[in-house]
C-alpha cells in the first residue's frame, strides 16, 4: 500500500488549477518546491456539473512524476471506476459518501486494490455519516466549498465538521488524515489547521499564483 505523505500538516496542490496543457510540468514544479502530493479532481458532469479527467490522464501523469497522486472522485457510481484509477497509478482514491450505495464496500474495494482509501462529504451532508466507517479510512475529507469548480470562497461554517472529526479521531486514536478542500489560501489555511485538518488542498492559491512554487512554500510555512 502507498505510504501517506509524511508531514504533520501539509498543503496538497490541486491540479484542477494547473495548466492541463502542461500538467506534468506544473506537477513536477511543485514537487521540486517540496510538495509531497498533488490532488487530481475527477468530475463526470453528473455528480458535479463540471467534467475533467479520467484514468488515461492519471496514467499519463504517473509516467512523468513520482509524486503521491491523491485522486478525488467526484463521480457517480465510484465502485465501477476504482479498478481503472488504481491501475492508472493512483496512490489514494477518495470517493464521495453521497455517491456510494454502500460506502464501506467502496472503502474495502479500494483497499483490496492496494490503494489508500478516502471518503468525502459535501457541505450539505452531516458529518456523522462518516462515523461508522471512520476507523476504516486513511483519509476523511470535508469539502469547504461545493464540489465542482475551483476558485470558490471558503465556507467557514464547515470548520465545525472538521473539529468534530478531529475529536472523534483523537478519542479513538485513529491514524487517519483529516483533509479539507476548497478555498484554502493564506487567510484560511490557518483556520483549517487550527480546527484539526492535517491535509489542506489548495488549487488557485498555488497554481493561480505568478510563482506556484513560491506560493506553495509560503502556504506550507504557515502550517509549520
Amino acid at each position: 500500500m502507498s505510504p501517506v505523505p509524511q508531514l504533520q500538516r501539509h498543503i496538497v496542490p490541486s491540479a484542477l488549477s494547473a495548466s492541463f496543457a502542461w500538467l506534468a510540468r506544473d506537477v513536477n514544479l511543485i514537487q521540486k518546491a517540496g510538495a509531497k502530493s498533488v490532488q487530481i479532481d475527477v468530475m463526470d458532469g453528473h455528480f458535479v456539473p463540471n467534467i475533467t479527467v479520467g484514468p488515461v490522464v492519471v496514467e499519463s501523469l504517473r509516467r512523468e512524476t513520482t509524486i503521491f497522486l491523491d485522486v478525488h472522485l467526484m463521480i457517480e457510481n465510484p465502485l465501477e471506476y476504482l479498478g481503472p484509477f488504481a491501475k492508472a497509478g493512483s496512490n489514494l482514491l477518495t470517493a464521495h459518501w453521497e455517491a456510494c450505495k454502500d460506502p464501506l464496500a467502496v472503502v474495502h474495494e479500494i483497499k483490496k486494490l492496494g490503494v489508500l482509501a478516502g471518503m468525502a462529504i459535501r457541505p450539505k451532508t452531516n458529518v456523522d455519516v462518516l462515523f461508522p466507517i471512520l476507523k476504516e479510512l486513511d483519509y476523511a475529507l470535508v469539502m469547504t466549498v461545493e464540489p465542482g469548480f475551483g476558485g470558490q470562497a471558503f465556507m467557514p461554517e464547515m470548520l465545525e465538521k472538521v473539529r468534530i472529526l478531529r475529536r472523534k479521531m483523537d478519542e479513538a486514536k485513529l491514524h487517519c488524515e483529516l483533509q479539507v478542500d476548497g478555498g484554502i489560501n493564506a487567510k484560511t489555511a490557518g483556520l483549517a489547521a487550527a480546527a484539526g485538518a492535517t491535509s489542506l488542498v489548495a488549487g488557485s492559491a498555488v497554481f493561480g499564483a505568478t510563482d506556484p512554487a513560491k506560493a506553495f512554500q509560503s502556504l506550507q510555512k504557515l502550517l509549520q
